[in-house]
């Protein structure tokens, strides 16, 4: 029997196999795809996500292919990113395929098993294990999790319903060479049919996107470059000499939130469970955070440490923040609407931001730093990579995925303990505060039975 498999081989899907990996699991990764997809899709890392990231000591190899940009946006209005307080205050630039590459490559260093071009067809639950039908036979496991996107069959065949509003305008998308491109990057011009955009992603090609509202395209119909062209011309008036496409898609804003995260032994991650518009370029980000979220509680469990009741806590602390991007996506694509009174609006907004209260509030939210989990007050939140007096980082002592007790405190020895002069603090293996001094010894054996 397998312990766990996980549907979808995508950076949600890849990033939540490191980390069952790391808490001593032996997942199975399905991946319908013969190969990687070679399609750009996202195309950054928001800070949280780089924090985890370094958290377990895979950071550096992204830093190294990324492109750093000093900001984000809020429905096309710029926010600056320098005042995060993070070790990370910009967005890295790098595009999806890279990343799963990157993280393809760590699965398989940590043993992971990528079984590609097969499918799940169907799950049948029961109490203590799931049978699963795949397209190259019959498998068994303790659990499944599907992180197989946003028309996810193992969402579908668990049964669990993904609510949510539907979609209101079209956006296509193209990766192509420009023989006459604008000068600099053009971002959200705006239009009286809604707006475009042409990105310089990589030396010799470009994001080209335009972005249609009070139209709902068929978004399984074929779409062509003549059609890019076409939509391109109608908002900007030319085609800036447009060519050789390397990717080109349609998408809604569509936005979905799954009734619940599990069903029994059956989980959801990532665009299996939310789907939005990728304003902001949240998607990516949050799919790898429930990964990091989910994967040491589930290897716990299939430790036998900790009983299933800890995987209710998953959906306890992930799904308030998927309902959040929702709703700030909803407000940026309200934001982005042609009509004049969005005009006065964005022009009232647009003075708001440049207010630092303001940009940082949006700022952290687009970056999801300001993430905090309802635990007990003072906890919950992350906690910063603090420069500790041995001269190490404090994340350098989160890469084996263990809890940390920062200070001086009674804790069991699976716990462990980094000398720190300042009020001890449990600090859980996703780098999120679970206890902290003022809370009392009670609340630590308390802590330390429900989270180490």
């Amino acid at each position: 029997m397998e312990q766990v498999v996980i549907a979808g081989g995508g950076p949600t899907g890849l990033m939540l196999a490191c980390e069952l990996r790391l808490g001593g699991a032996d997942p199975v990764v399905l991946e319908r795809l013969a190969g990687p997809s070679g399609e750009s899709r996202a195309g950054g890392i928001h800070a949280r996500t780089m924090e985890v990231l370094d958290m377990r000591g895979m950071l550096e190899p992204f830093l190294a292919e990324g492109r750093r940009l000093p900001g984000g946006h809020f429905a096309g209005i710029p926010l600056d990113f320098s005042g995060l307080p993070t070790r990370y205050p910009f967005l890295l630039a790098i595009l999806q395929r890279r990343i799963e590459r990157l993280l393809e490559g760590r699965a398989r260093d940590l043993g992971v098993r990528l079984r590609r071009e097969v499918e799940v067809t169907g799950l049948h639950p029961t109490a203590d294990h799931v049978e699963i039908e795949t397209t190259e036979g019959e498998l068994t496991a303790e659990y499944v999790v599907g992180c197989d996107g946003g028309r996810s069959t193992v969402r579908k065949l668990a049964g669990i319903d993904f609510p949510g509003t539907p979609a209101t305008m079209t956006a296509v998308l193209g990766d192509v060479t420009l023989d006459a491109p604008p000068p600099g990057p053009v971002f959200q011009r705006r239009t009286p049919f809604g707006n475009w955009s042409v990105l310089n992603f990589e030396p010799g090609w470009y994001r080209v996107i335009t972005n249609d509202f009070d139209t709902v395209a068929d978004r399984d119909a074929p779409i062509t470059v003549a059609d890019l062209r076409a939509s391109l011309e109608r908002h900007a008036g030319t085609d800036f000499g447009l060519r050789d496409p390397r990717w080109i898609s349609r998408y809604h804003d569509a936005a979905r939130l799954a009734a619940r995260y599990r069903a029994g032994r059956v989980l959801l991650a990532g665009d299996a469970a939310h789907i939005h518009y990728p304003a902001g370029g949240q998607g990516l980000n949050t799919g790898v955070q429930d990964a990091v979220n989910l994967g040491w509680k589930l290897a716990a469990v299939l430790r036998g440490d900790q009983d299933q009741t800890l995987l209710d806590t998953y959906e306890v602390e992930r799904r308030p923040v998927a309902e959040r991007v929702l709703e700030n996506t909803r407000a940026q694509t309200a934001l982005t609407r042609p009509d004049e009174h969005t005009s006065a609006l964005r022009s009232v907004v647009t003075g708001l931001i440049a207010h630092g209260d303001v940009n940082r509030s949006l700022s952290s939210m687009i970056a999801a730093l300001d993430v905090r989990y309802p635990l007990p007050e003072g906890a919950g939140h992350h906690v910063p990579d603090l420069d500790l007096p041995d001269g190490s980082r404090l994340f350098s002592h989160l890469h084996d995925a263990r809890p940390v007790l920062l200070g001086d405190a009674a804790v069991p020895p699976h716990v462990r303990r980094v000398p720190y002069p300042g009020p001890p603090t449990l600090i859980r293996p996703d780098g999120h505060v679970a206890w902290v001094e003022s809370l009392g010894a009670g609340a630590l054996r308390e802590a330390v039975d429900r989270w180490c």
